[in-house]
């Protein structure tokens, strides 16, 4: 096994896919190698959080349980 260089799928930018991540994909059974860049992964969850963050306090506002 050596180290692969992927390209992210969202930036566009190379990034390098170590020997050492690869044992971690396998141990973990994840079968799919990595299509996002690591900036790019954390960009996409904080993103994600965010959006489930704005989801529960909308849903407090909606469901009555909001401060007065």
């Amino acid at each position: 096994m050596s180290d692969k260089t992927i390209t992210c799928k969202d930036c566009g930018n190379d990034f390098v896919f170590t020997v050492g991540e690869q044992e971690f994909y396998q141990e973990k059974g994840f079968e799919n190698e990595p299509v996002r860049c690591p900036e790019c992964r954390r960009a996409r969850k904080a993103n994600r959080n965010q959006y489930r963050n704005n989801r529960n306090s909308n849903s407090d506002f909606f469901s009555g349980n909001r401060a007065a």
